[in-house]
Parts: C-alpha cells; structure tokens; sequence
C-alpha cells in the first residue's frame, strides 16, 4: 500500500485530483486498518480472557469436588464433563497424569501444568492440543489430597471461540474495504468538486495561450481557491488594460508622428531638389531649415514625452524631502523665458513633502506652458499654493466644457488647440505624475474665464524634523512682475 502510493504520488502526470483520491484513499485504509486490527487483537485477548477466568471458575468448583478420591475423579464420567463441554485430567508431581473413567480423549500437559503442581502456587493458562489433534483452552490450577501435590487441568475446545473471531476478522476486512471504497468515492468527488475553480484557472490559461483573450473567470465561493480567482481576474483585467493603453498609445504615437514625418520629408525633398536645380527663390532655403530645426525640437518633445509616460506609475526613482516652493519657482523661472511679456503672480506657502524634484517640476512647468500657450499679450498667469493645493491659472479662452472630462488623455487636443505646437501629452504626463505622489489634478475654469488647473498633493506645512527649511519662513510672496 505505501509502496503503491508513494508511486501514484510521485508521478507529476497525473491529474491533481486523482492524486487527492488515492491519498485520501491510503488515509482511509490506513486509519481502517489501524482500527480493524487492534479491534481484532483487543477482542480476542478478551475473548480468551474471559474463557480462562470462566474454566478457572469450573476448576475451583471440580477441585473441592474430586480433592477427596483423587483417584476415581470424585465419580466424574464423560457425561458429566461433555455437559460441561470441558476435558479434565489430573497430573500428578511425578508426572503421573490421571483421567476421568470413560474418557476417550486426553489432554496432553506440559511443564506449565507440572510446575502447578509442584509449587501449588498461581495457575496457568496456554492453548494446546488433545491427543486427538483438537485445539484447547487449557488452564490449571493446584489440588493436593494431604500427601501428594497435583494439578488440576481443565480443557475446552477452541472450535466455536475460533469461529466466532474468524466471523470477527471477516466483519472487519470486508467492512474496511467497504469503507476504503466509499472514501475513495467521497475523496474523488471531493477532490473534483473542490479543484474545480482550479481547473478553471488552468482552462483559462489554456484558453489566453491559444486564442490571446483576455477573460475573467466567474468566481464562486468563499474559500482560498475563489481568493485565488479573483486575484487572476484581476490579472487578467490589468494585462486588458495594459494592453489597451499600449495598443491606444502606439496608434496616437503613430498618427502624431505622421504629420511632422511628412512635413519634415517634404521640406527635405525640396532642399534635395533645389541642391540639384536650383528652384528656390532666395530665403527660402533659411526658412525651410529653421521649419526642418522646429520639426526636430517638436520630435524631441514627442519623443521625451512618449519615454516619461512609458514609466512605471509609481515613484521608485530617489524620493526625496522637497519644499515644493523650490519646484514651483523654478518652474516660474522656465515659463517666463517661454512667456515674454505675460504677467505671473505667484504667492507660495509652505509645503513639504517625499517626491521626485524633476518630475513634479516637469509637470508644473507643463501646466505653466499651457497657460503661457493659451495666454493673450499681456496677460496674467496666477499660481497660487495655499495649503496642500496649487492652483495655476490664466487669463485665455479657458477649456469648454466638453473637453474638461479629457483634457488629460492622451494626445487629447480640443479644436482651439489643434493649430498651436505640442505633442498632446503634457497634461497627461501631469496627470501621471501626481498620481504617482499621492495626489490628485483636475481641470476648471478661472474666475477670469481661463483655464484653472488645481494640483492636490498630500505633504505638511512645517518641514520635517532635522530638515533646513531655509531663511524664509511662513508665505514667499513673488511681486507682480513681466517677463
């Protein structure tokens, strides 16, 4: 049976739940058989027990009977003893043995009876034969007539006791299998019903493997195997999702791409032609390589941008302590080289948080851009960081209502904005960003009209403890200043 399953088990072919019958199967039988055996031994010790007490009993009563005529058995005869279903025999300490008159079988002693008789002490109990070949129970006990010391053997045949603890370990062996059987059928069913959700998970799979679609399974339950299907339809729906923003980002990145491809084709085909013929008029060679330069920087941007939202969305870099005042100037710093002739009126409080520096600057700068981008000659731009919110905002024709629930998706370009330069990815690249810090951005409108971009990002007002927060304390308030 180990040797057996040992075999089934260390066979990796086999289905798991065949493996779980056949263990549950070897359990069974082993607790079955652990059970049928010592029900076996502990009933027949008990068996023999009580039939030695029991012939013990009839020899007590048999001694007093024939202890005074020893010789004529105290008037014992065949009869009597078959009544009893008993064979008595009497040896004496020389080892002369005497049998009741009529007796046509005989005990056949041994040195246990002998030394009954020679010490007269205790009793012994043992099977053993008739001259017949017949097995006994046979038990003796002492007996003494005054002068000689004897032994009184009692025997009885062992024919109807051996029947009954044949039927006994019949019961228990074909019961066992029996049981065997139903546990092995128990264990299958068991097995089957209880590997279901993973046979479903392997069919799912199986079925990703060969047709490249991405489906959930329908959970069921409440056990570690249904946790285990939601964690694989949660797999399966952020791979969909991956997917989908890989394939989304590859088709815009591919029709952005196209329109400065062509243009920039176009514009070197004509500087190969008028190499070769000298068809452009004068300056218009210049002009065609300063729109060749702005093609190249408006690809470099894409190009930047499409590398910053490949990235993982969570910050991994080195995170840092930041006062984000310092992000938020030098991204002013940045817009007002862009934003000659515009206004900003910036007034800062204290707000200290663990980022990344170029990234947070990298994506106020982008909102900065926008705002210049949109902004009329002469213009303001208001940027505002009280408490955990940054607000920028600016004095152009705002976002329509339409596009505010989009200004953040990718290569996402509302139709006052498809004539003006960018990629379509810098408000995305924001969004991006401060999810990764823990905060949150959303698009509005300014009390102006323009555009009003609001920052959240969790940090605190004081600095933390051992950090330099600098000469300046409480609000940095920027005058009012043009580029």
């Amino acid at each position: 049976m180990i040797r057996w399953l040992r075999s089934v088990l260390s066979v990796s072919n086999r289905p798991l739940h065949d493996r779980l019958t056949a263990l549950i199967s070897a359990a069974v039988a082993g607790a079955v058989a652990i059970t049928g055996i010592a029900a076996y031994v502990i009933t027949t010790v008990a068996v023999y027990d009580q039939l030695d007490r029991e012939l013990i009993d009839i020899a007590a009563v048999t001694s007093n009977w024939i202890s005074g005529d020893i010789e004529s058995m105290g008037g014992l005869n065949s009869d009597a003893l078959a009544t009893a279903n008993v064979t008595v025999l009497v040896i004496r300490s020389d080892n002369r043995t005497i049998a009741p008159p009529g007796a046509t079988t005989v005990l056949v002693p041994s040195a246990r009876e002998m030394a009954v008789a020679r010490t007269q002490t205790g009793s012994s109990a043992r099977t053993g034969v008739d001259t017949e070949g017949v097995s006994y129970r046979i038990v003796a006990v002492p007996l003494t007539d005054g002068t000689n010391h004897y032994a009184l053997v009692l025997g009885r045949p062992l024919q109807a006791t051996d029947e009954i603890l044949r039927i006994l370990a019949f019961s228990l062996l074909t019961f066992g299998l029996l049981a065997v059987l139903v546990a092995g059928a128990i264990g299958w069913v068991i097995a089957r019903s209880g590997l279901e959700p993973i046979q479903r998970l392997t069919e799912a799979v199986i079925r990703v493997t060969e047709t490249d679609q991405l489906e959930a399974i329908e959970p069921g339950g409440m056990d570690e195997l249904t946790d285990l299907t939601r964690s694989f339809n949660t797999m399966m729906s952020t791979l969909a999702s991956s997917r989908e923003r890989q394939r989304r980002l590859i088709g815009d990145a591919g029709h952005e791409l196209r329109t400065p491809l062509t243009s920039l084709r176009t514009n070197v085909e004509l500087l190969i032609a008028d190499d070769r013929q000298g068809m452009l008029p004068a300056g218009a060679r210049g002009e065609i390589l300063r729109d060749i330069a702005a093609q190249l920087g408006e690809f470099t941007q894409l190009i930047g941008d499409l590398v910053h939202l490949s990235r993982e969305d969570k910050v991994e870099a080195h995170p840092e302590p930041i006062d984000l005042r310092d992000v938020v100037n030098s991204s002013v710093t940045r817009a007002k080289r862009r934003g000659p002739g515009l206004v900003f009126d910036v007034q800062l409080d204290p707000l200290f948080l663990v980022g990344e520096p170029d990234s947070l600057e990298r994506a106020i700068t982008n909102l900065l851009d926008n705002a210049v981008k949109f902004s009329p000659p002469g213009g303001t731009v208001t940027v505002r960081l009280i408490g955990d919110r940054l607000r920028i905002s600016d004095e152009g024709p705002g976002v329509a209502e339409a596009d505010l629930p989009h200004v953040f998706d990718r290569f996402y370009r509302s139709d006052q904005a498809r004539n003006t330069p960018g990629s379509g990815l810098g408000l995305s690249i924001v969004a991006q960003t401060i999810k990764a810090h823990g905060g949150w951005v959303k698009a509005g409108r300014s009390d102006t009209g323009g555009a009003e971009f609001t920052i959240r990002l969790p940090g605190s007002s004081t600095p933390p403890e051992g950090a330099d927060s600098g000469d300046d304390e409480g609000t940095v308030l920027l005058p009012r200043q043009t580029g």
